[in-house]
């Protein structure tokens, strides 16, 4: 999987995470998103340091030092957390 993939993917169900902290399945599935970013792209570190209206911006810790950060659609990161919480009302 590709790193901006990876990244993506880890941030739309972290914030499924973060919005059902009792939810073992989005706890589970970050998990193994945080465990791809570091068994094949040697992340150390990964975390959401700021966002606007527009931007979600996510800082990288490399192994062998050095960071870099990834900017990525907030409409498109919150998709996830939305799909869930309408289904969750629709049910």
């Amino acid at each position: 999987m590709k790193l901006e993939d990876a990244l993506f993917n880890w941030l739309q169900i972290e914030r499924v995470a973060q919005a059902r902290p009792d939810d073992e399945a989005a706890l589970d599935t970050r998990d193994f998103f945080l465990q791809v970013l570091r068994e094949d792209h040697g992340i150390n570190r990964v975390r959401v340091t700021s966002e606007d209206a527009t931007m979600v911006y996510v800082r990288i810790e490399k192994e062998e030092g050095g960071t870099k950060l990834f900017f990525f659609d907030r409409e498109a990161a919150d998709q996830l957390v939305n799909d869930v919480y309408n289904d969750r009302c629709q049910s």
